[in-house]
């Protein structure tokens, strides 16, 4: 059956579900499918198909998007390196939207073509509250007609769409853009620890900083869970820990010096074996207040009660 015009959407994690539902919002004619099959109840409940399996969903659309965690779920989804791979992708635009590796999403684009398919990288930037809201940003890579025709069907997940030039450029795009909010946040954390620790006030401390000029969305978000110790996941630690990585290989791939991407590297990856991957970002303070207790310790300094 050849595909008709409904819009296929596979990965309905953290970021995946609420983009779904805006598009269904929007009146897309969304079909949905997702290795965990309860995940898929509020895109029915809101008017979206639900297939049976991949297959089912790939036969039935001509362009799919992809929000999946890493490169293996990209492959087990697509069947690449089988036989099914080129019926699933030949004739269809397949949207990658998650993170992946650019290096991995090139030789994607390749096996793509070759199979019959057309691929377009639209990485996103932003966390699960601006993903619900719709008002995630948009990097976009590929050829130029495909990205005209998919723009105002990314118009329901995001607020503005950048063309970044050919594949792979808008995945560097946006591990350029994760550095920047990478050590950002992790800064915020380090400061707000200085703080704590010299018995600052922290509302006042929150005040200042979101009156002055390093004060964005993302820091107000931030600031506002640490004074209340709420480290629910909007940015999960083990998705930062992911880009981290992804940034940092991709920086040594290119001989790039990433000094502060290096140390955040070792900050979040301590931040999850303390238990915490699904924690939000922010909870990288507790590897800050870990490596102070270390070093108290040594010091001879009595640990902190606070």
């Amino acid at each position: 059956m050849p595909p008709d015009s409904s819009i296929g959407f596979i990965g309905l994690g953290t970021m995946g579900t609420p983009m779904a539902l805006n598009l269904v919002r929007a009146g897309t004619p969304l079909v949905v499918w997702n290795r965990t099959q309860s995940r898929c109840g509020p895109l029915e409940q809101a008017g979206a198909t639900v297939a049976s399996d991949a297959a089912a969903l790939f036969a039935r659309c001509g362009t799919v998007i992809l929000m999946l965690e890493n490169d293996a779920a990209t492959d087990a989804v697509l069947c690449r390196h089988h036989p099914e791979f080129a019926k699933r992708v030949a004739g269809r635009t397949i949207v990658s939207m998650g993170t992946v590796s650019a290096d991995y999403s090139k030789h994607l684009l390749d096996d793509i073509r070759t199979a019959g398919g057309r691929y377009v990288e639209a990485p996103v930037s932003g966390s699960r509250k601006p993903a619900e809201a719709g008002e995630l940003v948009g990097m976009l890579a590929g050829d130029p007609e495909d990205l005209k025709r998919l723009r105002p069907l990314l118009a329901a997940v995001c607020k503005e769409t950048f063309d970044c030039g050919a594949v792979p450029a808008a995945l560097r795009m946006k591990l350029a853009i994760n550095t920047f909010l990478i050590t950002m946040v992790t800064g915020l954390a380090e400061a707000a620890h200085f703080a704590m620790r010299h018995g600052l006030d922290m509302d006042r401390f929150a005040d200042i900083l979101n009156a002055g000029p390093m004060a964005s969305d993302v820091s107000r978000v931030k600031i506002g869970k640490l004074a209340h110790h709420d480290f629910s996941r909007q940015a999960g630690i083990s998705d930062v820990l992911k880009n981290n990585r992804l940034v940092v290989e991709a920086a040594r791939n290119a001989g790039i010096a990433s000094p502060l991407m290096d140390t955040c590297l070792s900050l979040y990856s301590e931040t999850e074996g303390l238990g915490l991957a699904e924690d939000d970002m922010i909870s990288v303070i507790h590897a800050i207040e870990a490596r102070t207790e270390h070093t108290s310790v040594r010091r001879g300094v009595p640990p902190h009660d606070g």
